[in-house]
Formats: C-alpha cells, sequence, structure tokens
C-alpha cells in the first residue's frame, strides 16, 4: 500500500491504554457480565471519527437465543482501490470473555489491574512458581486477569484497526470481530460465522484469511510459535447402567460405578486416542466430570453412574472416536464381568458354594439406538413422553437451572422409563461443544494472497528482529479458529445428530454459514504463560512491539 506508515511507538502506548481499559471489564466467562465488553467496545469505536462518518461499517449482534443477551461485536475499515471500494477483507478475531478470579483469593479485587497485581504479588512470594516470581522481578511482563488471555492480543487488533482507519489510501478491508464465551462453548464464534456470512453478502466481501490473536506458548524461550489452524475437540459421554443389590449380596448385582472407573482407567491420558499429524500430536484425552446418580446414602450399589471425556483431535472425525469410545465400553464392561466373575468363583470357593456363571454380559449402545429401543417397545407412547420431558429439560437449560450434561443425563433417564431390557449398559454419545479441526493444511480453497503467509512471517521476523519463529499446524489450546471453514456442510451435521441429544436444540453449529465465508487462519499472538492461573502474565516486549508488527505485516501481505 502506499503511504502504508504508522507510528508503532505511538502504536505502543495506545495498546497499553486500551488494554488497561479492556481489562478493567469484569467480563467473566458463562456470566452475563460477559455483555460489559459492549458498552467498552461501543466507547472505543466512538473514539475512532472513521466511524462516525462510517456508522454502518461497525456494529453489535445480538447471539439469537443467548440465555445472558450476549452480543457479537464488529467494526470494518472499507479500503478503497482507485477511487472504488475492493471486495479483499482480512478478518480478526479475538474473545473479550475471561476465566474466573477465585484463585486470586483476597486479591481478586485487584486481579483486573496490571499494576495493582504487580504490586501484591511482590508482597506474597510464597504464591510464586520460580519461574513466575523470576519473570515479576524481569518487568518485562505484563500480569493480571486477561491480560494474557486474551485481551492483549484484542487490543493490538482495535489499536490497528484505528491506524488503519487514518489512511485514506488503505487496500483493502479489515475487519475484527469481537465475541464472547470462547471460554464455554464458543457461542460468540458460532454466532459470528452467521454474521460473517451476512457482512459477505451485504458487502460482497471476499474473505481472505482470519488472524487469530491468542497468546502462544513457547517450547524454547526463544523461539516464537505461529499457528496455521487449531486442534478440534469432542466430549463423549457415558451412561453406564449397572444391576442394582445391596452391598451384602455384591454378586447379586453389579456396580455402575466399577464399569465407570474402568472405562476411565482405560481413557485417561491414553495416548492412543490422540492422534497425529506430520510431527505434530494432539494431547492426550481427560476426564472432566465423573459421578454416580445416587442422591443420598443408602446400603444399594448406584444403579447409574455418569462422566464425559475431553478428546482432542488433529484429523479424526466423530465417527471415528465415536467408534474408539464403543470398543472401549465393550472392552471395560467385560473385564469388569470378567472380573467380577473371578472374584465371585472365589467367594464360592472358599465359603463352600456350587460355583455358577454370572447372567452379565457386555451391552453397549449408543445414544441413538437407545431411543430406537424405547421406540421399537413404545411407538408414539415413547416418542410423545420423551418430547414432553425433553421440552421441560430444555425449559430448564435455557433458564440456568441445569447445564447440558445434567440434561443430556436426564434425557437417557426419560429414555430408559421406556426400556424393558433392565440388564447393564453403558450408553454413549455426545456433549456440546464440538470444536472440528481445522488446519491450513487441510484446507483446498485457501486464498492465492494467504498461501506461504506462515513462512513471511517467519522471515519477517528473523530479518527485523533476529527473532526465531517457528510455525505449527495446530493450536492446542483450543480456539475460534474453528469455525473459520468445513469441506462438507451436511455430513458434519449428520455425524452429530444421532449422537448429540441437544444437537439442534439448545446447541448448534451453523455448518452452512461457514461453509459460505470458508477461508485459511492463522494464529499471530504475544507469548504468553499460566493462561487461566493466579499469576497468567503476557510478554510486554510481544505484547506493545513484536505482535503488532508481524500483525500489521501480515496484514499488508495479505491486502498487497
Amino acid at each position: 500500500m502506499d503511504n502504508h506508515s504508522i507510528d508503532f511507538e505511538a502504536l505502543s502506548a495506545r495498546i497499553k491504554d486500551i488494554l488497561y481499559r479492556y481489562m478493567a471489564v469484569r467480563s467473566t466467562s458463562g456470566t452475563a457480565a460477559e455483555q460489559k465488553a459492549v458498552p467498552f467496545f461501543k466507547e472505543l469505536i466512538g473514539e475512532i471519527p472513521y466511524f462516525g462518518e462510517n456508522p454502518q461499517y461497525w456494529g453489535v449482534y445480538e447471539i439469537p437465543g443467548d440465555e445472558f443477551g450476549r452480543s457479537v461485536c464488529w467494526a470494518m475499515v472499507r479500503g478503497t482501490c482507485g477511487g472504488g471500494t475492493v471486495s479483499d477483507t482480512v478478518c480478526a478475531v479475538h474473545h473479550f470473555d475471561v476465566v474466573d478470579v477465585e484463585d486470586f483469593k483476597n486479591l481478586a479485587d485487584i486481579a483486573y489491574s496490571p499494576d495493582e497485581v504487580a504490586e501484591a504479588l511482590k508482597q506474597h512470594p510464597g504464591l510464586l512458581s520460580e519461574e513466575a516470581a523470576a519473570d515479576l522481578a524481569s518487568g518485562g511482563y505484563l500480569f493480571g486477569r486477561g491480560g494474557c488471555d486474551m485481551k492483549g492480543g484484542g487490543s493490538i487488533q482495535l489499536a490497528l484497526l484505528e491506524q488503519y482507519s487514518k489512511m485514506p489510501d488503505f487496500k483493502g478491508n479489515f475487519l475484527v470481530i469481537a465475541v464472547p464465551d470462547e471460554e464455554n462453548q464458543s457461542a460468540g464464534m458460532r454466532a459470528a460465522a452467521v454474521l460473517l456470512s451476512e457482512l459477505k453478502a451485504k458487502y460482497g466481501l471476499n474473505y481472505l484469511m482470519m488472524i487469530n490473536s491468542e497468546p502462544h506458548q513457547r517450547r524454547r524461550p526463544d523461539c516464537g510459535v505461529l499457528s496455521e489452524g487449531t486442534v478440534g475437540k469432542l466430549m463423549p459421554f457415558f451412561y453406564v447402567r449397572g444391576y442394582l443389590a445391596h452391598a451384602g449380596k455384591v454378586y447379586e448385582g453389579i456396580n455402575s460405578t466399577g464399569i465407570l472407573a474402568e472405562i476411565m482407567t482405560r481413557t485417561e491420558v491414553n495416548i492412543d486416542f490422540a492422534d497425529s499429524y506430520a510431527g505434530e500430536c494432539a494431547p492426550a484425552p481427560t476426564w472432566l466430570y465423573a459421578r454416580d446418580r445416587k442422591d443420598h446414602y443408602d446400603v444399594s450399589m448406584p444403579l447409574v453412574s455418569t462422566g464425559c471425556l475431553s478428546v482432542l483431535s488433529l484429523n479424526q472425525t466423530p465417527a471415528q472416536v465415536l467408534g474408539n469410545v464403543r470398543k472401549v465400553c465393550f472392552d471395560a464392561m467385560e473385564a469388569v464381568i470378567g472380573r467380577t466373575q473371578k472374584s465371585y468363583e472365589a467367594f464360592c470357593r472358599a465359603s463352600g458354594r456350587e460355583i455358577a456363571e454370572l447372567p452379565w454380559k457386555p451391552c453397549v449402545s449408543e445414544f441413538r439406538e437407545l431411543y430406537d429401543l424405547a421406540l421399537a417397545s413404545h411407538g408414539e407412547e415413547f416418542r410423545s413422553a420423551y418430547e414432553h420431558r425433553k421440552a421441560a429439560i430444555l425449559a430448564d437449560i435455557r433458564s440456568g437451572a441445569i447445564n447440558t450434561i445434567e440434561g443430556t443425563f436426564r434425557l437417557v433417564d426419560a429414555i430408559y422409563d421406556y426400556v424393558e431390557d433392565m440388564s447393564p449398559r453403558v450408553v454413549y454419545g455426545l456433549l456440546p461443544p464440538y470444536y472440528p479441526n481445522v488446519s491450513n493444511c487441510y484446507f483446498e480453497g485457501i486464498a492465492p494472497a494467504a498461501k506461504g503467509l506462515g513462512e513471511e512471517i517467519i522471515r519477517f521476523a528473523a530479518e527485523k528482529y533476529g527473532e526465531e519463529y517457528e510455525r505449527e499446524y495446530f493450536f492446542t489450546g483450543i480456539c475460534d479458529l474453528s469455525y473459520i471453514n468445513i469441506d462438507d456442510p451436511a455430513a458434519q451435521r449428520a455425524s452429530l445428530s444421532g449422537a448429540m441429544p441437544l444437537f439442534g436444540e439448545c446447541y448448534d453449529v451453523p455448518f452452512e454459514a461457514i461453509k459460505d465465508i470458508s477461508m485459511g487462519g492463522i494464529n499471530i499472538g504475544p507469548w504468553g504463560k499460566d493462561f487461566h492461573k493466579l499469576t497468567e502474565r503476557v510478554y510486554t516486549e510481544d505484547l506493545y512491539h513484536r505482535t503488532p508488527v508481524l500483525l500489521d505485516h501480515a496484514v499488508l501481505c495479505l491486502l498487497g
């Protein structure tokens, strides 16, 4: 671009000003407080003359049916070329929700004030790891909730938006999307996909690339990381039904907790569930929730136990993950039944009883299979009762009385009212949210201007700063880039509809809109440490100086 000149020292000061104001907004994830970021956004945009002259190029998009009334904020600098507008558009996205501050304890009131947090932590060295203490003493890091994850990256984007608005010959379009709820179910980015589709139609935009500015973690302190995609996330659920018996008659039943524990043992940090691609590997799965469903004490075995597992993926499909889940469930049941049989035989020998074969057999069903079983037995009576029960459960979810996990298990309870086979069984499926795995290495439709951008940023950083960067195909922290491109929306929708009971009800993914806006993606963000922790911090050399220059260079490369 001609006359593309930025005073980066002044820009650094502006980033700091925006960030301190942004952090002061206590937009705690999963609460109505997220909406507090909207007045901040309006105030900031109101300070930029360009948007006063062009109010059609910014707005607040309400998320339809959102339980907290949250919104997506957006603003676009519409460039020119030869006196007319052009369609080529670079999108930048960041989330403005932050995790809570319960780990700050008596420092919670100052958690959102970087300077006060730093001074307080100096007075409480016992709260710090050795590395965090060294970083604090260096003065090279900004501490405080949200500065790292991820209002720092958002402030860079907003400061650049302001700079571009002052350039009369800015070529192309630069669009910033600020979203809520990344830390929970990405309601913000899922809604943003629909917004981006509408903006594309309204203004004739040609999306070149989505730039996220999540903080990156480093394997080596002298080497930054650029991510050209993000891991996927699925959350299989397990509803284990045993067979009720008194604890003194243990061999007359089978304990649901034992089966669930066996499933957990076979899956927790099991690297066999973690796929790999081109030398990168997804983190192993871990359990996020597990408990029996007894609500009081008695001497009976727990009849039902439930749980859910977080599985990250680089190239696995939902069908592949569910296939692995089914096998683990079957093998776990078989192992527990076999172990119980051996125990019973030893008990019989010790007590002089005749040895017999226990009646239990492994039985595993996907959610839809259990539904079909009840439907085959009770037809319209079941369907009507199930829909009535589901409506009540959805109302409780939308009111906040229960979460989607509990709602899903209550739906399984509702089906079991009409299942006549009461033998032990594991029912499995998927819970929201669903994050597709996305990477430029998969995406065939990447814009020509976006090809090789990672390599160019690496070259530029080495030339400009003598700083080494490495490229990865997948950001492993889970992020909103999951919703920027897709190949087959119908197949994706079909893969979830049978396994996720709440899909299309209180949770959906706008696959068709994502297909419409499909673009490549990259994460260019500052170096950060200890995300979600008391010692969350971001490297100020990146925050105020290097990352803004790298991001600006990326925009220049994309828009020519």
